[in-house]
């Protein structure tokens, strides 16, 4: 009856062996699924938020507009009336900074609007490398223009992922108009930085996801900032409404994907876009 002893034994050490792996997966599927939740609960309290301020903020943005009209048409009264040039001078200063007042408003709405509103994705097949060709070619000229040189390291053999190619764009220009920002800002300043010049937009795959970092040679982000930079209306900028990078994360959350920051004080910062990979080449053509 020996072997008898020998298999119960063996039993016993097998059964004591999977307690740690069953601890191990128990937990990670508990983590997932509070995850899943926390998502839930979010998506609905964005979609209440929604609901509740997105009439108001249109019933702001009409006006706003009209305000402007009238502003211009005020301006061009003025320069067309018969007054002392100092005196006129004066009051079409005025009016301009109005205007200018009333178009940073109309601005931080349209944020708030693209960040709070509700997001129907039109999923379609994406190639990465191909959405970062389309924006090196379209900011290109404004970020030569403020002395940033664009750089790509595209990765080869990238799928085709399901997704909405307008808001990925979005919060990608986000990300690069940020870093942008953060260069000059840096250089102007004199802060210590990683070379104010270069901003690098790469692409990449493993095998869960394919991803889009926007790596800067700005002056980084300190811990305590880092913490809190992608909440809404967070900015250390002055004029900025703080919706950007929060409006960036939320397109990727709404993607299944994941938006995080590396970065490290006085040298510069990375932002990595993250896409599940089993949304490459799924069955496509219905919005979601």
């Amino acid at each position: 009856m020996r072997w008898l002893e020998w298999l119960l034994m063996g039993i016993g050490i097998g059964a004591a062996a999977m307690i740690p792996a069953a601890w191990f997966m128990t937990r990670r599927t508990a983590e997932r699924v509070r995850r899943l939740e926390q998502r839930a609960r979010s998506a609905e309290r964005l979609a209440e938020l929604g609901t509740l301020t997105g009439g108001l903020a249109h019933e702001i943005k009409n006006p706003l507009s009209t305000i402007g009209l009238n502003l211009q048409l005020l301006r061009e009264s003025l320069e067309e009336a018969d007054l002392p040039e100092p005196q006129r001078g004066r009051l079409v200063h005025r009016l301009d900074a109005v205007a200018g007042e009333s178009d940073r408003l109309r601005e931080i709405l349209e944020d708030f609007l693209a960040f709070a509103g509700r997001m129907k994705l039109d999923r379609q097949p994406v190639d990465l490398n191909q959405l970062v060709e389309d924006l090196v070619i379209f900011f290109g000229p404004q970020a030569e223009q403020s002395g940033v040189q664009l750089r790509t390291q595209l990765a080869e053999g990238m799928p085709a992922i399901a997704a909405d190619s307008t808001l990925l764009k979005q919060a990608v220009l986000n990300l690069m108009i940020n870093a942008t920002q953060a260069m000059v800002a840096a250089r102007y300043a004199d802060q210590p930085h990683g070379g104010a010049t270069d901003l690098i937009i790469r692409t990449g795959a493993t095998d869960d996801t394919l991803s889009v970092h926007v790596t800067d040679t700005g002056p980084g982000i300190g811990d305590e900032q880092l913490a809190r930079v992608f909440e809404p209306y967070f900015t250390t900028k002055k004029g900025g409404s703080g919706l950007g990078l929060a409006t960036a994360r939320r397109i990727v959350e709404e993607h299944a994907g994941h938006l995080s920051v590396h970065s490290e004080a006085g040298k510069g910062s990375d932002f990595e876009l993250s896409l599940p990979k089993q949304s490459a080449t799924p069955d496509v053509g219905e919005p979601v």
